[in-house]
């Protein structure tokens, strides 16, 4: 019934030029732009990330984009070096000093933090 090799998945954001220097210059994706005015996220091997400006974008309040990385630690640093803030969470998804969440096994090391429009990211230790 469907062609699952070309599903893709996309999210929204309120200015796309803000996204793009994000996306390119701090996460170091590979973006080109989209002849339908959104830009995509060149995903090797998989499908691309579509990202479209939305004048009345309302932030997602779950995370939109998992990256995964080899070393957690490392990473954040080298972000945080680049101007980017890890979210702190309580409780079930407690977060470390530096905003890791290390779940003692029952998950995955994992870090959020969100882009120019607000949406959570995460980078999730493989």
């Amino acid at each position: 019934m469907f062609k699952y090799s070309s599903v893709f998945s996309g999210f929204s954001v309120n200015d796309l030029d803000k996204a793009e220097e994000f996306y390119r210059e701090i996460l170091e994706f590979s973006v080109k732009n989209n002849p339908m005015g959104h830009i995509e996220l060149e995903i090797p091997d998989h499908n691309n990330i579509i990202i479209y400006p939305k004048p009345d974008h309302q932030p997602a309040v779950f995370t939109v984009l998992n990256i995964p990385v080899e070393n957690i630690d490392k990473t954040v640093d080298q972000l945080v070096k680049k101007g980017v803030q890890f979210e702190q969470y309580e409780g079930e998804i407690a977060t470390d000093e530096k905003g890791i969440c290390r779940s003692d096994a029952k998950g995955p090391i994992i870090a959020w933090f969100k882009d120019p429009a607000g949406n959570i990211l995460s980078i999730l230790e493989e």
